[in-house]
């Protein structure tokens, strides 16, 4: 295979560290980039080139990417995987954390995939692999704006996909169920945090519990599982559209496509039953 020169966002930690790693152990050229360089080091040891990029700020992305286009001459593969959650009831969460949420979750991923376009329909070939989530195909109550990230992240990768298709350019979605990294427990300290002292702090104290129990415990599908499949996305000759990954994440979307709403309503609900002392 021909080598391709791969740009990786929010590869500090968790999936992005691994498909950076295991996009280098495949023989490919991979740049990883975050905010903090300093938590990348361990990447150089695979080969791979560390590259500060905050997708929050313009300057900072068109710099990263006139820096690989003028060493590599091309960027045959973006994968948008920066992104955060930080969960509250629509109510709660400050129209300032909303607005951030949606500022590195999907417009820092289309300025990135505008950036780098022009330079893809150059060279006639692409692949744009965007991490959504499964939380892009259903809601979940306290989940309401991370929700609105993931699924306009569908929307406008469902879109590129078809304008994008005469210039051969690919776009590929990877949905991820819950996978064992910090985002959990930092979404679940979110939810604590936009809830205290509201008239949803019992309910959302619940599913922080459960969150913050889950998360830590032996269930969850690790970051591999993601990263390989961000692999698969990455270099297949002819990549599935979407790519649902993870444990537990192929019933959830069956099981939301075949319920009633009201009944799914009713059974996100209930998703604290399971208490960590009965499952620990």
């Amino acid at each position: 295979m021909k080598q391709k020169v791969i740009l990786i966002t929010g590869a500090s930690s968790g999936i992005g560290f691994e498909a950076a790693r295991l996009l280098s152990e495949k023989g490919h050229r991979v740049y990883g980039a975050a905010r903090r360089v300093d938590l990348m080091e361990p990447l150089s040891f695979f080969g791979i080139v560390p590259l500060k990029m905050d997708v929050t700020d313009d300057r900072s992305m068109k710099e990263g990417i006139e820096q690989i286009l003028q060493k590599e001459g091309r960027i045959d593969v973006l994968v948008n995987n920066a992104g955060y959650g930080y969960f509250g009831a629509v109510e709660t969460v400050a129209m300032e954390e909303a607005r951030r949420q949606v500022e590195v979750n999907l417009f820092g991923l289309a300025q990135l995939c505008q950036l780098v376009i022009p330079s893809m329909r150059k060279q006639h070939s692409g692949r744009i692999v965007n991490i959504s989530s499964v939380a892009g195909r259903m809601a979940v109550g306290f989940g309401g704006w991370y929700n609105v990230t993931k699924y306009s992240v569908e929307a406008i990768s469902d879109a590129m996909r078809m304008e994008l298709k005469s210039f051969g350019i690919d776009v590929v979605l990877i949905e991820p169920g819950p996978i064992k990294t910090d985002w959990g427990l930092i979404a679940a300290r979110n939810l604590r945090e936009s809830t205290q002292g509201t008239a949803y702090m019992d309910e959302a104290g619940k599913l922080a519990d459960f969150m913050q129990w889950s998360y830590t415990s032996n269930y969850l599908s690790k970051p591999d599982v993601v990263a390989k499949a961000i692999c698969r996305a990455a270099l297949s000759r002819c990549p599935k559209v979407r790519y649902v990954v993870g444990f537990g994440a192929r019933s959830m979307v069956l099981f939301h496509s075949l319920l009633p709403p009201r009944c799914w309503d009713w059974m996100m609900s209930k998703s604290s039953w399971m208490k960590p002392s009965q499952n620990a």
